[in-house]
């Protein structure tokens, strides 16, 4: 199994190793450092705004992609929101990753922090690290396309892999979904994983919400709880937790930490933005026919935040059926604190095993879509050797 130490000792039969890298982008035996003499000579590659590169690329092999790690030297929110990442498993032509750069690797909102977790880390917030592990049975495609509209000057890779991997039918292929929802529907649950048909595992999804400051003031926005919807659910999930915070292990509000399975890199009440993820893996979720993911888009009004609430002048519903009005003049409160129903802007990606090799989600949303309401931060310094 993936990171046993116990079997560190065993050496399979018949699997090798290979990476892709700008040094041997075929990931070809005794082909590489070939480059200026062996000497450093192809370290990166440009990217620029429209094109496309494939990163790695196997066929007629099983394997397992092990390890992908990326670093770029324009870290700027456009880029990492625009561009697109796409993983194809054994030939197919849909991508059973399509994702934008940033949140793949588990960084939201177009914004980089340092964090690590068990599957995603950036270790000094200028570097991207996956681990998950990626089988596939007869080849698989990595490929990067700039969709943004600025030229990306140096990206570094490496994408670690073995071949010969013997899979049983057991064995998953890995998918990740990226959406975003600006603004949410009112009274509408917003979709982390939408519905996926087959058998598999969902194995977690970092989140982004960036808060709408002129509605609702700096009042709490993740009441919400997560659903789960499993194997035949409709109208009420098998799984249900209790709260947006509860749902990545902490309580009464979130602030910036990082877990192997749950965290919260970015928490920031400045702009009201807020990334955080969490990572099934020390409790599965197991699907047999289908699964669908939820998150409710509820908040709570105080005693400090009611008044900015209620000076927007924006009607305000209660939390629950029915559309009730609230009423949160100084007259009209009845008690000092309350659930409402909001409306945020949302994003996700979401990651499952899943038992084919293609999903039937959506494609990915367009580059303006991922881009638009964005901080402009400064521009990430550039490594010496870029």
């Amino acid at each position: 199994m993936h990171g046993d130490l116990s079997r560190l000792f065993a050496v399979p039969n018949g699997v090798t190793t290979r990476w892709s890298s700008p040094e041997n982008w075929k990931g070809e035996k005794g082909k590489a450092a070939r480059a200026n003499g062996g000497r450093k000579g192809s370290p990166c590659f440009p990217l620029k705004a429209g094109e496309q590169r494939v990163l790695a690329e196997v066929s007629g092999s099983s394997g397992t992609i092990r390890r992908v790690w990326v670093t770029i030297g324009n870290r700027i929110p456009k880029v990492l929101r625009g561009l697109r990442l796409d993983f194809h498993w054994d030939g197919e032509a849909k991508p059973a990753v399509s994702a934008p750069f940033g949140d793949f690797f588990g960084m939201g909102l177009g914004r980089l922090t340092p964090f690590q977790s068990a599957l995603f880390a950036n270790p000094e917030g200028r570097s991207f690290n996956c681990c998950i592990p990626m089988p596939f049975r007869t080849g698989m495609k990595v490929v990067v396309t700039n969709e943004s509209d600025v030229d990306e000057g140096s990206m570094f890779f490496d994408i670690d892999y073995t071949l010969g991997d013997p899979h049983g039918n057991d064995v998953m292929y890995f998918h990740a979904h990226y959406r975003r929802e600006n603004p949410t529907t009112l009274g509408r649950d917003y979709g982390l994983l939408p519905h996926v048909q087959g058998r598999g595992r969902f194995l977690g999804v970092n989140v982004g919400v960036i808060a709408d400051q002129k509605r609702y003031g700096k009042s709490w926005w993740g009441e919400g709880e997560v659903k789960v919807y499993l194997d035949g659910d409709s109208d009420l999930p098998t799984l249900c937790g209790t709260g947006t915070e509860d749902y990545i292990g902490t309580a009464w509000g979130q602030g910036r930490y990082g877990h192997l399975y749950q965290g919260c890199p970015i928490a920031d009440l400045e702009n009201m933005q807020y990334a955080f993820y969490r990572y099934h893996i020390p409790d599965p979720v197991f699907f047999q026919k289908d699964v669908r993911v939820t998150i409710q888009q509820i908040g709570c009004w105080g005693p400090d935040t009611r008044p900015a609430i209620h000076f927007a002048g924006q009607p305000v519903y209660k939390a629950g059926p029915g559309r009730e009005v609230l009423d949160l003049s100084a007259a009209g409160v009845p008690e000092p604190y309350g659930l409402f129903e909001r409306q945020d802007d949302w994003s996700s990606c979401a990651y499952f095993y899943l038992d084919r090799a293609t999903n039937d989600l959506p494609s990915l949303d367009p580059v303006e879509k991922r881009v638009g309401g964005l901080l402009e931060t400064a521009e990430a310094p550039k490594r010496i050797d870029a």
